[in-house]
């Protein structure tokens, strides 16, 4: 249960991290231009 508690907060620290520094956004750019390649719009 501790191990459980410990690597779920864990995770939640690190996503945090990658939001504060922006990753989210990068994600989500990246995301939006393989979509649009897909369909061939961009």
């Amino acid at each position: 249960m501790k191990k459980k508690l410990f690597l779920l907060s864990f995770s939640i620290c690190l996503m945090g991290f990658g939001i504060l520094r922006g990753e989210m956004q990068k994600v989500f750019l990246k995301a939006i231009n393989i979509c649009l390649e897909c369909i061939g719009i961009g």
